[in-house]
């Protein structure tokens, strides 16, 4: 899958993942490959991604808005720790 975090300043990160785990506001979800079509809004709190050797990165978001659809996730964030 692809993803980008972005910011009003920057984009803050573009590339292939195998997963991700975001703060909804109804409370924390994950993306896997082929998930259904969505958008939701983000609650604050810690972005986790695997990639596709396994290793996590995070990112702290203040609330933000994501998009899946067909393997691409958009995640904007209002501002990244």
């Amino acid at each position: 899958m692809k993803i980008e975090i972005i910011t009003p300043e920057k984009k803050v990160f573009e590339g292939d993942i195998n997963s991700v785990r975001v703060p909804g506001k109804k409370g924390s979800f994950q993306v896997l490959k082929n998930h259904a079509p969505i958008v939701s809004t983000l609650d604050n709190g810690p972005v986790v991604m695997t990639d596709m050797q396994g290793n996590e990165s995070v990112y702290e978001i203040n609330g933000g808005v994501i998009e899946v659809k067909a393997n691409k996730i958009v995640l904007l964030a209002d501002s990244v720790k």
